[in-house]
């Protein structure tokens, strides 16, 4: 099962900073309400893992499926943020700060904070869309007649 979550969550990550990588080359990349597509682009990634996780196996477990999701999206939420991390950093320091004056906070912004939350969005986005995913793929209790 690990060389599914790895190569997804890989692929998802990849997927992800290109995304980021396109909005920054059309100037795009200041708007936060863009990254909303993020869900998607992990969402997509998350249920190509378990489906083609389920083809694979005989015996498809709850507990497997949902360990795989979230593996998936944790492996592409921690690459992203790394990327993001020597992104804001070394590439472009003024990005955060930037990014944090259209939050209207009130006290010092580190750049810190923007990647704990960019992690934990990704977490969290992945948490919810697997316990989704697996809803619709779990097999069923009930009895065939």
């Amino acid at each position: 099962m690990g060389k599914y979550y790895t190569k997804y969550g890989l692929g998802i990550a990849a997927v992800l900073i290109g995304y980021f990588l396109l909005t920054n080359l059309l100037g795009l990349h200041k708007y936060p309400v863009l990254s909303a597509f993020n869900g998607v682009i992990i969402g997509g990634g998350i249920f190509y893992a378990l489906k083609n996780y389920k083809a694979s196996t005989e015996q498809f477990k709850y507990q497997d499926g949902f360990q795989l999701g979230l593996f998936t999206g944790g492996i592409a939420s921690f690459v992203f943020g790394a990327f993001m991390a020597c992104y804001i950093f070394w590439i472009d320091t003024r990005f955060a700060e930037a990014i944090l004056d259209s939050w209207n906070l009130n006290f010092n912004k580190g750049s810190l904070i923007l990647i704990i939350s960019l992690i934990i969005m990704g977490l969290s986005t992945s948490f919810v869309l697997t316990l989704t995913f697996m809803q619709l793929l779990k097999e069923s209790w009930n009895p065939k007649r």
